[in-house]
């Protein structure tokens, strides 16, 4: 009897947890369906709209073929094709000016209100602007929407359309909250409120937006904003700029800024069957590209730029927040997502403060050295800081400022994200130990007095902790660990483990138009949600190809080139035909400093970054794609009389210990066995052996780079117990007395790791002992055979 209501109980168990399991599937398929049918509806809608277009240019062509049979048959002296054309377009592009409006008058300001919302609507859903579809950007229920940029337009504009699960008024709340998710914009002020009697609202903002660069000078946007519903239900929100030619009230003056235009921009947020909304969101703006380089130009004159900084920012933030509501995306550490999402706003926007350096937050700059490649900006008062992380450093005891280095320059031919990528993971390569250890030194209570270079580099490799990522990942949050050392008794402070806080994003290489960023700040272990931070890092952002003419080499430093209004980079004597696409690079670093120690800090941060700038350009030369498009470059035979002792000594020591030849043909002259060592079809590796101290590679031929996926100048960053996997560092370590004893060894096939992380089969290695001239030992030679990635 207890038999069967022990099954009986079971039974019913089981049962409940299947109509459960039958529950949850029906309101996820019921979930994907009302998407699927709402995007069907939106697609339908695109399509009507793309109709629409075409139809207006057929018209428009049989307007102009009317127009030129006109001209032809008339053969006036005064008209001409070239003139019916460009008044044409004179007369689209610059309707009839409107009548000057009183500047105080509500109803003058309605009446713009409504001029905006007609002419946004029809940007937005109808035919006013050409919209073309950006590369990569495919519709679907679970994809970030349709987005489209501009052609042949006035400004630049980009358009995107979504569906969220969040009800209209929500997503307008979020979307007029632009600093929440605007990166560049630094503050949004609302001067004005007036409701109006269909019970929208206008709002007159001011907007002040960060320069991307050192080289250029920031935007501000004086707009009439205006918020209200439409007949079918919909939710707008649409703003344009208050100029003399639309009339309305006088904008603030800013001598920092230069004044940049919003053309009929918004948000149309239309409620969906079922919960959630549909977005359509478009950004239409001038700004004033001709007061910049021309060599910077195009970062004003794109499109794709204002798309993925501004139109898909939005969306994909709603986005965001959507499914955090939701519970889709689950954080681990217990932080809540918004305290995440603070720390990403609080980095970029201390970055974007180290950039620009507005006189309004304290910031002065520092007389040069005779040379304008990196300029020195100080501030001594953080309580103008708007950002927080300035307060709370403000009452460390060893704060008396801040010191900011920053440079510029162009990069020839390195795509911003394998920049960036690169940057991340090999951090030993371009930073300073000494350097990290005093910046997060003077997050504590007895900091060190002042920093300095410490030529022994990193005692290990930096750990990356993953943190958060966006939904797409195309930005991810993440803490650095740096192993402490103690070089000295004296050293002490820096004897414990250091962390960075560190925000990466642009590191996709299908992101179109997107630029690539790396910013990071020490934090101390208590990793505090109002933790001080005092952001440093890289900016990359690509310039699209506006002309054919190449530059002068691959990396420019621009502040001793540029000159406004005509082009003041010299060209190159290189082919033409060669594979060109440039980005700026952009770099600040800050550190904190006491009063008596203010001078000595900012000479040392102008070297710093002056190493950097350094390391970064031989990072560049490296990892610039060939034009036949390899992702880590060409790998050129190195030439140094040393590489041909070292490949004699390879060949040579290989020959004594195992008595055959490794290369196929003898080769007398030494350039002839570089050459056929380099070629070799297995992976061949050098790497050093000391007491006491991890392997290192210190050579590699180029199909040891292929399998180790890098570069000569990040190799020696590379650590043998770090590419062997727990299995191949064991059976090494067994035979590794052999190997001493009688110079080689055979090791099984097994697996290692690359330095992107990628698994490689291998299906032998051999393992022998180089030897110099006079046979003492030089370093260890590795050949793995028949080497494939996973």
């Amino acid at each position: 009897m207890g038999i069967c209501k022990l099954q009986l109980t079971f039974h019913m168990y089981f049962f409940h947890r299947c109509r459960e399991k039958q529950r949850k599937e029906a309101s996820r398929l019921q979930t994907v369906n009302r998407k699927l049918t709402a995007m069907n509806k939106l697609l339908m809608e695109e399509n009507d709209r793309l109709q629409k277009q075409v139809s207006q240019l057929v018209y428009d062509n049989g307007y102009m073929r009317t127009q030129l049979h006109t001209v032809s048959t008339t053969a006036t002296t005064d008209a001409s094709c070239e003139s019916v054309v460009l008044s044409d377009q004179h007369q689209q592009q610059n309707p009839t000016p409107r009548l000057q409006r009183d500047a105080n008058n509500p109803a003058s300001l309605l009446a713009i209100a409504e001029e905006t919302l007609a002419e946004f609507l029809s940007k937005a859903t109808g035919t006013a602007v050409n919209w073309v579809q950006m590369i990569g950007m495919k519709p679907g229920p679970d994809s970030i929407g349709i987005v489209a940029v501009s052609r042949n337009c006035s400004g630049v504009a980009a358009r995107a359309c979504g569906l969220v699960s969040l009800e209209p008024t929500k997503v307008a709340e979020i979307l007029k909250d632009r600093p929440s998710w605007f990166r560049n914009c630094r503050c949004l002020d609302v001067l004005s409120t007036i409701p109006t009697e269909n019970g929208g609202m206008i709002e007159l903002l001011y907007m002040q937006t960060y320069a991307p660069t050192t080289l250029a000078v920031a935007r501000d946007f004086w707009t009439l904003r205006y918020t209200t519903n439409l007949q079918d239900g919909s939710l707008v929100i649409c703003e344009r700029s208050l100029t003399s030619s639309t009339g309305g009230p006088t904008g603030p003056p800013a001598s920092c800024f230069v004044r940049a235009e919003m053309l009929p921009s918004g948000y149309l947020i239309r409620p969906c069957d079922g919960g959630g909304s549909i977005i359509h969101i478009v950004d239409h703006i001038d700004l004033d590209a001709w007061s910049v380089p021309e060599v910077l130009r195009p970062l004003y004159e794109s499109s794709k730029i204002l798309a993925q900084k501004m139109t898909v920012a939005a969306l994909r933030h709603v986005r965001q927040i959507a499914q955090e509501t939701s519970g889709e995306i689950q954080y681990s550490g217990g932080r809540q997502p918004a305290v995440l999402r603070t720390f990403s706003q609080r980095l970029c926007r201390g970055f974007n403060d180290a950039i620009n350096g507005f006189m309004d937050d304290g910031w002065s700059v520092m007389g040069s050295d005779g040379v304008e490649d990196v300029t020195i900006a100080i501030n001594s008062s953080p309580s103008k800081f708007p950002g927080s992380q300035y307060n709370t450093l403000s009452v460390l005891p060893s704060f008396g400022g801040v010191v900011c280095a920053k440079a510029s320059m162009l990069l020839q031919n390195v795509p911003p994200a394998v920049l960036v990528r690169f940057l991340r993971e090999h951090r030993p390569e371009w930073a300073d130990y000494g350097i990290d250890a005093y910046s997060a030194a003077c997050l504590k209570a007895n900091p060190c007095a002042f920093p300095c270079a410490r030529p022994s580099g990193f005692p290990s490799s930096p750990v990356i902790l993953p943190l958060a990522h966006t939904v797409e990942h195309e930005e991810s949050l993440e803490v650095v660990r740096l192993e402490g050392n103690a070089f000295s008794p004296e050293d002490i402070a820096m004897s414990q483990d250091m962390y960075l806080l560190q925000l990466c994003s642009g590191v996709d290489d299908n992101a179109t138009g997107a630029c690539a960023q790396l910013v990071f700040a020490p934090i101390d272990e208590s990793f505090a949600d109002d933790a001080p931070l005092l952001p440093s890092g890289f900016r990359v952002i690509p310039l699209d190809p506006k002309s054919d003419d190449p530059y002068a080499t691959r990396t420019l430093d621009l502040a001793s080139t540029l000159e406004v209004g005509r082009g003041g980079v010299r060209r190159a004597d290189e082919d033409s035909s060669s594979y060109n696409h440039q980005s700026v690079l952009t770099i600040a670093f800050q550190f904190t400093f006491e009063s008596h120690f203010r001078d000595n800090v900012a000479t040392m941060a102008r070297q710093y970054v002056r190493s950097v700038v350094g390391s970064v350009q031989r990072v560049a030369m490296a990892i610039a794609p060939s034009p036949l498009g390899s992702h880590l470059g060409p790998k050129s035979l190195p030439a140094s009389p040393e590489a041909h002792t070292l490949a004699q000594w390879i060949c040579r020591s290989y020959r004594i210990h195992t008595g055959g030849e490794l290369l196929q043909v003898d080769a007398q002259r030494g350039d002839a066995v570089l050459k056929q060592l380099w070629h070799h079809s297995d992976a061949i590796l050098c790497c050093s052996v000391k007491l006491n101290a991890s392997a290192v590679f210190t050579f590699a031929n180029q199909a040891g780079l292929d399998m180790l996926e890098t570069t000569f100048v990040a190799l020696q960053d590379i650590m043998l117990d770090k590419v062997l996997d727990e299995a191949g560092r064991r059976i090494l370590l067994s035979e590794f007395s052999k190997i001493m004893q009688q110079g080689f060894a055979y090791l099984p096939a097994g697996i290692c790791v690359s330095s992107m992380g990628r698994p490689v089969s291998y299906e032998q290695a051999i393992a022998w002992k180089v030897l110099e001239d006079n046979d003492s030992n030089h370093c260890l030679a590795f050949m793995f055979t028949n080497w494939s990635f996973v």
